[in-house]
């Protein structure tokens, strides 16, 4: 099985490595380019942004999970990461973490069966003033309880 980038994103190739002069910098946001357009970073596009970049895929590979953004298997629409830091363990993200996996009846780390939603844990979301918070795709969300968790999944189309 081979990865191919839309005609929309190969398009976009060319100005992302005109920014670099050492085109193997154009690593994270080629990765992010195909997270954006498959919603995860398979061994093929690994391969093939290797190949572009004069990069072994081992290589890619090691950068890619590195960074705890990149996903390396199919996710939901709502990607929902829980901060688990010391100031969000210390004012109840553990319970809302477990409160939030059993309200969608999975475990963290895995998907609902519908792929709406993937349950995670992140070290930190740097919003430590306002904790505990989360994050859903790009949006934060702070001072969290069990309602606002409610509201907030309510609200996810």
């Amino acid at each position: 099985m081979s990865f191919a980038f839309t005609e929309v994103n190969e398009a976009r190739i060319p100005k992302i490595l005109a920014k670099y002069p050492n085109r193997q910098s154009a690593l994270l946001p080629l990765l992010t380019l195909v997270q954006r357009q498959e919603g995860h970073v398979s061994a093929e596009a690994m391969a093939e942004i290797g190949k572009r970049l004069e990069l072994s895929p081992a290589y890619v590979q090691s950068v890619a999970s590195f960074y705890t953004m990149y996903h390396f298997q199919p996710t939901g629409k709502y990607i929902i990461l829980f901060c688990i830091n010391i100031s969000c363990q210390l004012r109840g993200a553990d319970n809302l973490v477990e409160y939030t996996a059993g309200k969608l009846g999975i475990k963290v780390g895995e998907t609902t069966p519908d792929r709406k939603y993937t349950l995670k844990r992140e070290e930190c979301l740097a919003a430590c003033c306002n904790a505990p918070m989360m994050r859903v795709n790009d949006k934060y969300y702070e001072d969290l309880t069990k309602e606002k968790i409610d509201q907030i999944l309510a609200t996810l189309p």
